[in-house]
């Protein structure tokens, strides 16, 4: 199976931006675990900003661009040396992919970048993908958030399933921040105007995504045929049971849209 497993910075990072040292090995842990048992894997990682603020002693993700920029410059340093090293660990390679907006427009340099991941996957590397947020800074350049990248990257590569790891369980009937009795939602077959209402504003601090984005990665992933999952990134563990069908978080079922 070809799957392609999102992870966010609120995953990744600590409030402080700093390194979530348990986290990140573990998802590691199990991302290896399920290319030695066959699977085709790529990542598509936010962090590099939020990392970028901790690695520079910030006391909070800066608003202006120029700042966020220099934080992306160095962060994403930080984020691929720590892949490098904890995939090296378990004899894993792995390759960096920095993409823009105009990269996926264009239709030469998205066959490129189709091209490149096909590659990668027959030597057996595991692409790393993130925004080039260095020069993404406007609308358009930017894709705008990782979810809808990482739809763009399943649709691209035909991968089977998209698996986004966020700080959140999955898809609840109301958010569960602050409606207590909201109900997780395992499996949605149909993202419907009804569904789509469900999404509730914009992600954590150190984040740009939020539930919205999701749902509209999942109408993306879906309408191409693959499913897609929101699992909490606390719990790499349940990708072993994503990638055996198992119920795990929020299933969104594939279908194809008749013409």
């Amino acid at each position: 199976m070809r799957i392609v497993v999102k992870v966010g910075t609120s995953t990744l990072a600590h409030s402080t931006g700093r390194l979530n040292i348990r986290h990140t090995e573990e998802l590691v842990k199990v991302l290896s675990d399920l290319k030695n048992a066959g699977h085709e894997v790529i990542l598509v990682s936010s962090g590099a900003i939020g990392m970028g603020v901790g690695k520079l002693s910030l006391s909070a993700r800066p608003t202006d661009m120029s700042s966020k920029q220099a934080c992306a410059a160095v962060g994403q340093c930080e984020l691929m040396y720590t892949y490098d090293r904890l995939f090296s660990a378990y004899d894993h390679t792995v390759a960096q992919i920095l993409l823009t907006g105009v990269d996926i427009e264009h239709a030469s340099r998205r066959e490129n970048i189709q091209n490149t991941l096909t590659r990668l996957l027959e030597l057996g590397a595991l692409p790393i993908i993130n925004e080039n947020d260095t020069v993404a800074t406007d609308e358009i350049t930017s894709i705008g958030d990782n979810d809808t990248l990482a739809a763009i990257v399943t649709c691209c590569i035909k991968a089977d399933l998209l698996v986004l790891l966020s700080d959140i369980d999955g898809l609840y009937t109301a958010n569960p921040h602050t409606h207590p009795d909201a109900k997780l939602i395992p499996l949605v077959e149909n993202i419907t105007p009804e569904v789509m209402a469900l999404a509730d504003g914009a992600g954590s601090a150190l984040g740009t995504g939020g539930m919205s984005t999701k749902l509209r990665a999942a109408r993306m992933v879906t309408s191409s045929g693959a499913d897609m999952v929101i699992a909490n990134g606390a719990h790499p563990e349940l990708l072993y049971d994503i990638a055996e069908g198992r119920a795990a978080g929020t299933r969104f079922a594939a279908h194809r849209q008749e013409a």
